[in-house]
């Protein structure tokens, strides 16, 4: 399996603050863009897998809303968390 308890602790500890702080905006968007990128080269070896690439949609979806979500609230931790996983806008 892609996504451990190790690499999920080490992703919140990284860009929410600690490991425990699985709800903050920039935890969840992190882990995200972990798993958008990690279907994103999946899709690349096998194209026709439709059910990926659904949910590869709904990903994406999710995390456009919680960037928006954290442009609204507080443009400098929305620009922060831009620049840090090279998200592009």
């Amino acid at each position: 399996m892609y996504l451990t308890k190790e690499v999920k602790a080490e992703i919140f500890k990284k860009y929410a603050g600690s490991e425990s702080n699985t709800g903050s905006a920039e935890g969840q968007i992190a882990l995200f863009t972990f798993r958008i990128n990690h279907l994103t080269e999946h899709l690349k070896v096998n194209r026709k897998d439709f059910n990926t690439e659904r949910s590869l949609v709904k990903l994406v979806g999710k995390r456009r809303s919680l960037l928006d979500y954290l442009k609204n609230t507080d443009i400098e931790r929305y620009r922060a968390i831009i620049k840090e996983l090279n998200i592009r806008k």
